[in-house]
């Protein structure tokens, strides 16, 4: 899978409505979106941004609590879809709900977001808590994308899905193996997607978000001191928000990505290309260059 850093907020249309644009005209009942794992967090960030956008936007949880809590804060173009992202006939009948909901057959956008995380060293990481781990996060994506899939082309429409990764699934961090592994295998199947789905006119796209003070990790940013120390690793010096994922995620989703597909986005503020920053590295040796031959140079592989 092909990998860019993004930080910017995009607006334009939807895929399957080449007449409605993002930003702040006029609203349309007929661009409608899909978020699972809404609930709570990053999730229902990316809901608050796309009911502003302009999007119709189904708020799946498995919480019912939870998805009818954010779908009534959001405002009414916000609809509550009870759904574990595990089961397919619960997929279905959120999309069955979905659609009497819009009038719409088919969304035209799913954003596949829902997951857990279990921190363990993998000495002693349950057999349990691994399957859990895998099962919602990388299976809960695949059968909520194709659940959409099917209904997109079944409908004779474009669509697009976007998946949430992570920089775990892309550099190894500490007692995150079951977590970074399932988000290293979604990147696969984004680019699988892209490349099955593309011909069908649905394009799939991930984002991987980096130190970001929102869902999962917003118990962990409690500890100032964590969160000093985190900021400090960024290059930008700070930590991102769930609004500035939620940017990048409302642009994969829109017209003006329409040539995007099988892509990971990371938006980290260049924390993931720094690790090898992090790394001491003499000068020279033996009268090498750093940037030839020596430790941590270039001839590094």
């Amino acid at each position: 899978m092909a990998r860019a850093t993004a930080t910017g907020r995009g607006e334009g249309r939807a895929v399957g409505d080449a007449t409605t644009h993002l930003g702040h005209g006029p609203s349309v009942s007929a661009r409608t979106l899909i978020i699972t794992g809404a609930g709570n967090g990053l999730g229902a960030e990316i809901a608050r941004c796309a009911v502003d956008g302009g999007w119709m936007v189904g708020v799946l949880d498995r919480d019912p609590e939870a998805a009818s809590r954010v779908a009534a804060s959001v405002g009414e173009r916000a609809v509550p879809l009870v759904a574990d992202t595990t089961d397919e006939g619960q997929l279905d009948a959120a999309l069955d709900l979905f659609a009497a909901r819009t009038g719409q057959e088919a969304p035209d956008g799913m954003v596949c977001n829902a997951g857990i995380v279990r921190f363990s060293p993998l000495l002693d990481l349950e057999v349990g808590e691994w399957r859990a781990v895998l099962d919602v996060n990388l299976s809960g994506t695949f059968l909520s994308a194709r659940a959409f899939a099917r209904r997109v082309i079944g409908a004779g429409r474009s669509g697009a899905i976007v998946t949430v990764t992570s920089m775990n699934g892309v550099v190894a961090g500490p007692n995150a193996g079951a977590y970074g592994a399932t988000k290293a295998g979604v990147a696969l199947l984004t680019s699988q997607m892209a490349l099955e789905w593309g011909p069908h006119g649905i394009r799939a796209n991930a984002v991987a978000p980096g130190l970001i003070d929102a869902g999962m990790s917003e118990p962990i940013y409690a500890d100032p001191e964590i969160r000093r120390l985190r900021s400090g690793r960024v290059p930008v010096g700070r930590l991102g928000t769930g609004a500035e994922v939620a940017s990048v995620v409302l642009f994969l989703l829109s017209e003006e990505a329409a040539y995007v597909n099988g892509t990971e986005l990371l938006v980290d503020g260049g924390v993931t290309g720094s690790v090898i920053s992090t790394l001491p590295r003499p000068q020279s040796v033996d009268g090498v260059g750093a940037g030839d031959n020596a430790p941590g140079g270039d001839g590094d592989r």
